[in-house]
């Protein structure tokens, strides 16, 4: 006789599950929009929450973090517009263009939305999906990324934002997407965007996200990002939520040929966070850099899992990411290179490096490859220590005091990546907060 094993759902999947019924009826989009959100509802239920089980979710157990999910967040009032005025502040000297995505919700009053360069166009995804259902849906939900936490966004976000740049726009100034919670009693929030940057396109896209201290709220943000051919594109995404909140990030991207890709993520905000990308460099010639900087203390839990796909020929990709961690903080790096058969030419290295600065400190880096060609230049490492004494006492002999010698020894480490931001005002905002998080730590 066999047994018929189901698994046990915990608190906070059944919770989702009466979220997701409850909401489902005023989701907006029509049936193609309605079919593909039950369909990765069902994907989700089926899975559950990820667990340490999955091989993916190794060092991040959503099921221990997540113990219950938190109702959705409403339609933001004007209180809390208010609040998010001045959300993204990190970057208001940097001369970017804002668009304030408030609570979830698409905030037009908040934006920047006058003078639009030629070539751009901004509108609530809340519009898209009305307005364009079949194909809206189609773009709804990307099929690269087959990962549960990505399938529930699907199925309950409500809005964002899609940016549409035109083939051959050049961009005169940054996009910011200012990501702000500002509820005072914790919700969770769904979030769908999409950025389309057109062949020959020049373009740099931000993204911070942001929420009050003491509230343990909880945020699902997913991007998606089609670059065209031979366009040239930065894309830099900050994660500076609140100190108990949960975040979990994707981001999809798809890179033509003979383009340019930079990607940069920077996090130190965040009780728990997952930053997982899934890059597709799906033409020939392309060039693809991706960076990352971790800042931790306390027992924050950052984890950034990284999928790089080459499926065409003759192409470079270089992933450097670094990690800082104090007190009994927890950094996980996962990143895989994947060459397709037929990517014959690929030339692709990556490396993770975690500097511990306390004993209870905890680094986990896991880098793969993954390689179906015989013709290519791929490599991986990674290295977790602590602050070199002999390069501590050579500063402490110039009389540098020791803290300060630890500071400027952490800056040189971190600034290495730091410096491969392109847009000035952005690598010179974060460089800052890099120095303010040290002097927070004393």
């Amino acid at each position: 006789m066999n047994a018929d094993l189901r698994p046990v759902r915990t608190k906070a999947e059944l919770a989702l599950v009466d979220t997701f019924t409850a909401a489902r009826p005023n989701l907006p989009g029509g049936k193609a929009v309605a079919q593909l959100r039950t369909i990765a509802f069902e994907r989700f239920a089926a899975e559950g929450l990820p667990h340490a089980r999955v091989e993916a979710w190794k060092y991040t157990d959503l099921r221990r973090f997540m113990r219950e999910a938190k109702p959705l967040a409403g339609k933001p009032e004007a209180a809390a517009k208010e609040r998010a005025r001045d959300a993204g502040a990190l970057l208001a000297g940097a001369g970017l263009r804002r668009v304030v995505i408030v609570d979830g919700k698409f905030a037009a009053d908040l934006s920047d939305l006058a003078d639009l360069d030629k070539g751009l166009s901004i509108q609530p995804m809340v519009d898209a999906l009305v307005s364009d259902d079949l194909l809206r849906a189609q773009r709804l939900s990307p099929t690269m990324a087959d990962d549960p936490m990505l399938s529930l966004n699907t199925a309950l976000a409500a809005d964002g934002v899609v940016i549409e740049i035109s083939p051959g726009a050049v961009l005169t100034r940054p996009i910011h997407l200012v990501f702000v919670t500002t509820g005072e009693s914790a919700a969770a929030v769904y979030i769908k965007s999409q950025v389309v940057i057109g062949s020959g396109a020049r373009a740099t896209v931000v993204e911070t996200h942001e929420g009050p201290n003491g509230s343990d709220y909880q945020v699902n943000s997913a991007l998606q990002l089609i670059v065209g051919d031979d366009a040239e594109v930065e894309h830099i995404k900050v994660t500076r939520e609140g100190d108990a909140a949960l975040h979990v990030g994707t981001l999809v991207t798809s890179v033509g040929a003979r383009a340019n890709f930079r990607e940069f993520g920077f996090s130190v905000g965040g009780a728990v966070v997952r930053n997982q990308l899934f890059v597709r460099l799906a033409g020939e010639g392309t060039n693809a850099g991706i960076y990352g900087a971790t800042l931790l203390a306390g027992r924050q839990h950052a984890d950034t899992t990284l999928l790089v796909d080459h499926l065409a020929p003759n192409s470079q990709s270089r992933e450097i990411f670094k990690s800082v961690v104090d007190d009994e903080a927890c950094a996980v790096f996962q990143g895989k290179i994947a060459v397709r058969p037929g990517a014959q030419k690929t030339d692709a290295k990556m490396m993770a490096r975690g500097l511990l600065l306390s004993d209870q400190a905890e680094v986990d880096c896991k880098p793969e490859l993954e390689i179906f060609a015989d013709d290519v230049q791929c490599g991986h490492g990674s290295t977790t220590g602590a602050l070199d004494d002999q390069l501590k006492f050579y500063l402490m002999a110039r009389g540098i005091p020791a803290k300060q010698a630890e500071a400027l020894l952490i800056q040189a480490f971190v600034g290495e990546v730091v410096e491969a931001i392109a847009q000035d005002g952005v690598r010179e905002a974060l460089l800052n907060a890099m120095t303010t998080w040290l002097a927070e730590r004393g």
